[in-house]
């Protein structure tokens, strides 16, 4: 596992290398820098906690050679819970499998909520997405994100125990203070069969150590701690989810399968706490939520996307994404919706909407040029907008997990209408968060 805080401007970063154990035929452990040696192999009962330690690091040590990464495991206790870890298939009508097992989006999905809002883990990927905008009883305005990400490793993991790597689980939290322009942002990576990340496929409740979004009875329940900031927010939806893309796929690109199962909750009251420096303030205002579920994300050609969230002053929500290619085209597949008041949605082709960026903002950490101001057009639908981020710097690196860096964050829309909402522009800079997912 590994996670940071980061918050402009950033210092450097810290690699941990964990400590090479071996076994040999004269069992030894290394820990701490003590070492047990042979002749106390007798009163092995005296050091039965080292050699748990130790046989725990070595499971680490594993997994982090297999995966390039370290991961936080499970305490020691836990390595005799042998049982398998095996989620629930869910199989629904309108999925298929594709050469390695996992299922693709194709039309014909049947969505019935609240089950949707849990883990679907016959799809190799799979994420929940909050965002939101806050503000305080004195008028002090805040934005956050908490992401959730489940990518499959193995379908059938040969190995039947709770250790066994099926799944990865990636988390990023962050919170933009608007007023201080300051951006406080952190990572999880986590290995799901020991426990400390999950995402259940029975009820709505996914984690990553204690992070973690999940229902109470109607309500969505988010919490999120690290350093000295935190939020504790509690999300009541105002309209009916609203499902994206023709015949329930979000079509991503044309090679067969590269869809995913989109759906968003597009206004959400929101309330609760937030701890943002060590100060504690009571929040209230609107968020937004994404889940998406399906087995690729983006084609070779496809290098990363620009995806904004609006809530409008008139009751109406808009979603708009773009997928930039890398001859510096716009792909086919970009689309959008419009959601009514009433909650009734309009899908958008490509053709239907642009976005112009107008004013670009270079980041001294990645060298990224990220497009902070836009114009936004819907003519169809009598929406001119103009899109400025609340302040530039909200851009998330994750050098420690991950190795991906992107931009999100809180925006102020003017125009023919008002509203606020958030952005996400992936690609601008290293690893695209498409390869990281694939």
């Amino acid at each position: 596992m590994s996670h940071k805080e980061s918050q402009q401007p950033h210092g450097g970063t810290n690699e941990m290398t964990p400590t090479k154990l071996k076994q040999q035929e004269t069992t030894t452990a290394r820990m701490r820098g003590h070492k047990l040696c042979a002749s106390c192999a007798l009163s092995w009962l005296k050091f039965y906690p080292t050699i748990l330690a130790a046989l725990f690091g070595l499971a680490v040590i594993l997994s982090s050679t297999l995966y390039g990464r370290s991961f936080v495991a499970a305490p020691p206790s836990e390595l005799f819970d042998q049982q398998p870890n095996t989620p629930p298939a869910v199989i629904e009508s309108g999925g298929e499998s594709g050469l390695d097992g996992w299922r693709r989006a194709v039309p014909g999905y049947h969505y019935s909520f609240p089950r949707d809002h849990s883990s679907h883990p016959e799809y190799r990927i799979e994420w929940w997405y909050y965002t939101g905008n806050l503000v305080t009883n004195a008028g002090r305005r805040f934005g956050y994100q908490l992401t959730f990400f489940r990518i499959g490793v193995v379908l059938e993991p040969d190995l039947k125990s709770r250790w066994a790597v099926r799944d990865l689980h990636l988390a990023h939290f962050a919170i933009s203070d608007m007023g201080q322009e300051t951006f406080h942002s952190f990572e999880r990576l986590n290995r799901a069969g020991v426990g400390w990340a999950g995402a259940k496929a029975d009820s709505y409740r996914v984690w990553n150590e204690d992070w973690e979004a999940g229902l109470d009875g109607e309500v969505h329940r988010l919490k999120a701690t690290d350093g000295g900031s935190s939020i504790d927010l509690r999300l009541a939806s105002a309209k009916p989810d609203v499902i994206h893309g023709a015949g329930g796929v979000s079509v991503k690109g044309s090679s067969g399968g590269n869809a995913s199962h989109y759906y968003s909750m597009t206004r959400m009251k929101t309330s609760g706490r937030l701890r943002v420096d060590g100060e504690e303030l009571d929040v209230e205002g609107l968020s937004w939520m994404d889940h998406e579920f399906g087995s690729s994300v983006l084609e070779k050609d496809q290098i990363g996307w620009d995806w904004f969230s609006i809530h409008l002053d008139d009751g109406r929500d808009l979603m708009l994404f773009q997928i930039r290619r890398a001859d510096g085209s716009i792909d086919s597949h970009s689309s959008g919706t419009l959601v009514g008041t009433d909650g009734h949605s309009a899908q958008l082709a490509v053709g239907d909407f642009s976005l112009v960026p107008v004013e670009v903002w270079s980041s001294a950490d990645t060298g990224a040029n990220y497009p902070v101001s836009w114009r936004v057009l819907a003519l169809r639908y009598g929406i001119e907008l103009t899109v400025k981020a609340a302040f530039n710097n909200q851009e998330l690196q994750t050098k420690e997990g991950a190795g991906v860096s992107y931009w999100e964050g809180g925006i102020n829309v003017t125009g023919s209408h008002t509203g606020r909402g958030y952005l996400e522009m992936t690609g601008y800079a290293g690893k695209s968060m498409g390869s990281i997912l694939n």
